[in-house]
């Protein structure tokens, strides 16, 4: 909604106030202001000017020597280029020293030949839109068609002055639709009085119920409409004032008629419909749903094909108008019009909306009509509407209003209590706060001691539940000024809850180790909700019943798709060293079972590529491999203390390279993976060399530890021995930590492995694993013999257990 700040000062005073003060405010008080237009770009030194002689350039078949009267004595010649230009005409006139839009500098000049002293405008060089501007000026200087004082600032007769308040309102705020509207919402908040219009109408002695009926078959729809007849209307431009104010609400000015219920529709948030009578085709109208199949040419010449969903407005038999949208081509308003029919009415939102959208056809009045309008301005905007355009057109209102009238105007009871208001906003507003807070708002109300019962206004459908009360009182007493207060109660957690915590600490894990966080959609194509790497194979993918796109039609089951859209294009913009996570939900269901509700599952997932660390200077480079991934992980474990309980066991995974995919497996019960992209897929994804895991993240945090327990820094010295073993090639190292973990009892502390070797000197089928054992006692310093009954032990137990082997 576009809203002047000179069109509202008609109903309510903020003469004193600026716009960009009224745009806090109302900003403060719950109704945003996006923008704040200025409708002068800039612009200086131009004039009314009155062109007193007009003749062709001597030298230029397209340019015209004017001479022109800018209320400076002497007139000055312009050279003008306008096909439209003419003797006797009042137009716009940028002086010598003016500037235009983008600083546009208007100097003395010769053209031809000719000396030019000035530029006579168009709209469009005064910076208004060509979407605005009339057809008449569309193309060509800008000819004023009422009488105006020469050598007047122009800006001022064009509204160029004005500021304009672009509102950014929320669906329950359509009472904010219209300039009256507003206005009650600036008074409430700076406690001023609005002024409603005054109308006056002044009849013929005929009576309207001659000249139409009226007869509406689908009263739900369509619970009231009235229909005005205006005679011996002249249809022509309108009022420079009236044009000012539809090109700064947006609209373009057509004919007088027309903007007048544009204007009105501004003015009350009331939709109207201008038929010319004569074209209209009978004396009846008649309300009611469309015949499937039924054809309407609109009012922009597109012929619609209609069903019995969408309400028309017809002649008895032909439809003349689609109810709320828009009106027939057939019918409508043009020069030779003398007689008016004027629809008022209210129709069903839900009626409205369906035919809006069915016809894919959004128009002022369809936006109005869905959002809901004031059923008691109905008929004040028609009386308001007609007494415009009889003054406008020299037209006659006929007697009477044809009505076919069954709406009932509910104004429901909402009660409200002061301690109850007290108490959910943290306030202690006394009866008087509130009764001041009531009367801005212009509500009525009826007080019994504490309780409040207001009458909301039909103005204000949002008004229907206390808490709405509760919002009101609190947005007028000013959100700033409510007190900061800290909450009350033994139930008050105030603290994170350990799945929250945990969570928190991986995130700040990965983070501090160098990933960035992502957040992907959760929606994905049928495609990508196959998964990756087969993990949830047999699950039925969730797809929705009305999506937007074939690429956000199905629930994702996999964070590692989308993790490749980010690799993607961050590596298509030259940046290819990636390393990002994700923390976010999948979902899967039972293989074709779609009416159950699907699993939703936490999970964290993450892809690499790139080099992990680069020092130029000193020549250093560690790529991003397996084993960082893998030491990424087995941090993530130790802030949990998880590290005793979690697995990698090597496996073999779809998607993944086969000799670089391990599954991660807490206490037994897989929880993830971990591998290399195989070769395939990633040329397939256009990626490089790429790392990924993920995990089950409400497993890992939910997966009950030991109390973590601290020990006192160690007073007696550790005893090392380094062994190299001769296993069997596919043997696993962890299996081989394992059994050394197992048999090292109370005076192993640490195990590491530090070398793998095959090749040369090494039987076929083998490999040479070299671990550094660490013993240490904290009670005494240990001995070569007490070392060495342990380290014999675990050299048996390797021996027996895995058929490892010294090596010589």
């Amino acid at each position: 909604m576009l809203v002047s700040y000179n069109w509202l000062q008609d109903y309510v005073k903020v003469d004193d106030l600026s716009a960009a003060d009224i745009a806090e405010k109302m900003t403060r008080g719950g109704i945003e202001i996006d923008i704040i237009h200025q409708l002068n770009k800039g612009i200086s030194g131009i004039v009314v000017g009155h062109v007193l002689e007009c003749s062709q350039h001597p030298n230029a078949d397209k340019l015209n020597v004017c001479k022109v009267d800018i209320g400076e004595g002497e007139p000055v010649q312009i050279i003008c280029g306008a096909p439209n230009v003419a003797a006797g005409q009042k137009v716009v006139v940028a002086k010598v020293g003016a500037v235009l839009p983008g600083n546009f500098k208007i100097k003395k000049a010769k053209l031809r030949g000719e000396a030019s002293n000035g530029m006579i405008c168009s709209l469009q060089e005064l910076g208004i839109e060509s979407k605005l501007v009339h057809k008449d000026f569309a193309e060509g200087i800008y000819v004023f068609q009422e009488e105006v004082e020469v050598g007047r600032d122009a800006l001022q007769a064009l509204n160029l002055t004005d500021e304009v308040l672009e509102l950014d309102l929320t669906p329950n705020r359509a009472d904010c639709l219209n300039m009256i509207g507003v206005a009650y919402e600036v008074g409430a908040l700076y406690n001023r009085e609005v002024t409603l219009p005054k109308v006056s109408v002044t009849t013929n002695d005929e009576k309207a119920s001659d000249y139409i009926s009226v007869h509406v078959e689908a009263k739900d729809d369509n619970p009231y409409y009235g229909a005005t007849i205006i005679k011996d209307v002249k249809v022509g431009p309108s009022p420079l004032w009236l044009q000012n104010r539809l090109m700064a609400a947006g609209i373009r000015p057509i004919s007088n008629v027309v903007d007048v219920t544009n204007y009105v529709l501004l003015e009350y948030g009331q939709p109207l419909h201008a038929f010319d009578y004569d074209r209209f085709g009978s004396k009846e109208v008649l309300v009611r749903r469309a015949n499937d199949g039924e054809k309407m040419v609109s009012l922009d010449d597109v012929e619609r094909t209609l069903t019995k969903d969408h309400l028309v407005i017809t002649n008895g038999t032909e439809p003349m108008a689609i109810a709320g949208v828009m009106g027939g081509a057939t019918s409508e308003v043009q020069e030779d019009t003398t007689t008016i029919l004027l629809e008022a009415a209210y129709f069903q939102s839900s009626t409205v909306r369906k035919a809006s959208r069915d016809l894919g056809l959004r128009s002022d009045s369809s936006t109005r009509y869905e959002k809901g309008i004031d059923p008691k301005r109905v008929k004040a905007a028609a009386e308001r509407a007609a007494s415009l355009i009889a003054e406008l057109t020299g037209g006659t209102i006929v007697s009477g209003v044809v009505e076919d009238d069954t709406l009932a105007i509910e104004e429901p009871d909402v009660h409200i209590s002061l301690s109850r208001l007290n108490e959910r906003l943290g306030m202690s507003l006394t009866g008087d706060d509130i009764i001041s807070i009531f009367s801005r708002l212009q509500f009525d109300y009826k007080q019994d001691g504490e309780a409040f019962i207001v009458i909301a206004p039909s103005r204000r459908p949002d008004i229907r539940i206390e808490e709405d009360l509760i919002e009101e009182v609190a947005r007028l007493y000013g959100y700033d000024n409510i007190a900061t207060t800290l909450p009350e109660g033994s139930t008050t957690q105030g603290a994170l809850t350990e799945y929250q915590a945990k969570r928190r600490r991986i995130r700040r894990f990965l983070e501090g180790a160098g990933l960035s966080q992502v957040i992907t959609y959760s929606l994905t194509s049928a495609e990508k909700a196959k998964g990756f790497a087969g993990e949830y194979t047999g699950v039925a993918p969730i797809r929705l019943s009305m999506p937007m796109s074939e690429d956000r039609s199905t629930m994702r089951t996999s964070l590692i798709p989308h993790l490749f859209d980010v690799l993607k294009y961050n590596l298509n913009r030259k940046n290819n060293d990636v390393h990002v996570y994700e923390m976010g939900s999948i979902f899967t269901s039972e293989e074709g079972v779609l009416t159950k509700q699907p699993t939703e599952r936490e999970m964290v997932a993450g892809a690499l590529t790139g080099m992990w660390h680069e020092h130029t200077w000193q020549g250093e480079k560690k790529p991003v491999d397996f084993f960082v991934v893998k030491g990424l992980l087995e941090g993530v474990f130790a802030e949990l203390g998880l590290e005793a309980d979690v697995s990698f066991i090597q496996d073999r995974k779809s998607g993944l390279h086969p000799g670089r995919t391990a599954t991660i497996t807490l206490a037994g019960k897989e929880i993830g993976f971990i591998g290399q992209v195989h070769p395939a897929t990633q040329k397939a994804e256009d990626l490089k060399e790429t790392y990924v895991f993920q995990l089950d993240l409400e497993a890992v945090i939910t997966y009950e530890v030991e109390t973590v327990g601290y020990v006192a820094l160690p007073r007696f010295p550790a005893i090392s021995r380094d062994i190299a073993l001769v296993v069997d090639a596919d043997r696993a190292a962890g299996e081989v930590e394992a059994v050394i973990v197992k048999s090292g009892g109370k005076l192993l502390k640490s195990v590491k492995l530090f070398d793998l070797y095959q090749g040369e000197h090494m039987d076929e089928g083998k490999k040479s694993l070299a671990f550094s054992l660490q013993y240490f006692d904290p009670e005494r310093t240990l001995t070569d013999e007490d070392v060495s009954v342990v380290h014999e032990k675990v050299l048996s137990e390797l021996q027996g257990k895995v058929g490892a082997k010294l090596r010589g």
